[in-house]
């Protein structure tokens, strides 16, 4: 009797399984209709958008000052007199095939032009997040361990003062004092010669992963000091002090791993914004990234280039978002 009721307190003692393993598979896969739905919306929304803007091709290819006769011409040619709902057919069917079409402005396949944009953006928001997610994990377990101290009370200073300001003012901030009138140490711009990878030149990466490091960490560091106070707070952490536990042991071993939880969607989301707001750092320091290639292509109005640029962002940003929601729903299956 004995043994048999040593056995059931130990096993009242164990954390309860769900009781069912594979509940967020339905969840997960409305998520995902959810986000095929999204990004197909946003094909229409950009191709349409594009098709509202002054000029067209056959205007942007041979010039202003071509005949009508030509216009048309050329026009028929690339089928742009077709109905609007033929040509989003044929523009989508070739997207779903990766033909993005020419480039008006480069005469060449839209692909061919975007490679090395991309690997470079790609690569800058790659670097940026794998320095936000440690450093903000870092700096929301320190806020947390020293609640109300003076780097806490820093820490959560700067970041209303840093998630309140958008990328392209802190970057000109950084700008003013690390590459023109104060400081002058790092590079104010950065340019990357044709024929180099932005790996080849460090210096010049600095001040762009700065400006999107920063509003990173300052917005998921808040959320883990959060998410590690309230921890902290629960009963098995204070059982764990009455038993004489140390606090720096309380809080790695114990508190940091159920504070993860919470903290990892938000993680996906981070990563998400980074990637949004690569196109504007870009703008600000020059990067020859899609964000530089984006605003060059909407004064040549070349429309196939934009409408490509635009996809693969809110492709990349749709992608980090489902991530996220199916961590969401796991976590709670």
């Amino acid at each position: 009797m004995t043994t048999t009721m040593s056995t059931t307190e130990l096993l009242a003692t164990l954390p309860a399984l769900p009781r069912r393993p594979l509940a967020w598979v339905g969840p997960a896969a409305g998520k995902l209709v959810q986000a095929v739905v999204t990004l197909l919306l946003v094909a229409v929304c950009v191709f349409f958008a594009t098709q509202i803007m002054p000029g067209n091709a056959a205007t942007v290819l041979l010039g202003t000052h071509a005949t009508p006769e030509r216009v048309h011409a050329l026009s028929q040619q690339l089928g742009l007199n077709d109905p609007v709902l033929v040509q989003f057919g044929r523009w989508f069917g070739g997207v779903l095939h990766g033909d993005f079409g020419m480039s008006l402005a480069g005469d060449r396949p839209v692909v061919q032009i975007l490679a090395a944009p991309l690997g470079n953006s790609l690569f800058l928001a790659a670097v940026a997040v794998a320095i936000i997610l440690p450093l903000s994990l870092l700096v929301g377990v320190l806020a947390a361990r020293y609640r109300d101290g003076w780097f806490d009370r820093a820490f959560l200073g700067g970041s209303m003062v840093a998630n309140a300001l958008p990328d392209f003012i802190i970057g000109t901030l950084l700008v003013f004092l690390f590459g023109t009138t104060v400081f002058r140490i790092l590079p104010a711009v950065s340019i990357i010669p044709i024929g180099s990878h932005p790996w080849d030149q460090p210096a010049k990466l600095v001040l762009p992963v700065l400006t999107l490091v920063i509003g990173g960490v300052m917005y998921l560091g808040r959320l883990v000091r959060a998410a590690v106070i309230d921890v902290l707070g629960s009963e098995y952490v204070e059982m764990a002090e009455l038993k004489g536990v140390g606090r720096w042991r309380i809080l790695l071993v114990h508190a940091l791993p159920n504070a993860l939880a919470p903290a990892i969607p938000a993680a996906s989301l981070v990563a998400a914004f980074t990637v949004g707001g690569v196109v504007v750092t870009e703008y600000v320091f020059n990067y020859p990234g899609m964000g530089v290639l984006l605003l060059r292509s909407i004064g040549a109005r070349d429309i196939p280039m934009i409408q490509a640029i635009v996809l693969i962002i809110a492709a990349i940003y749709f992608v980090f978002n489902f991530v996220a929601d199916l961590v969401r729903v796991g976590g709670r299956g």
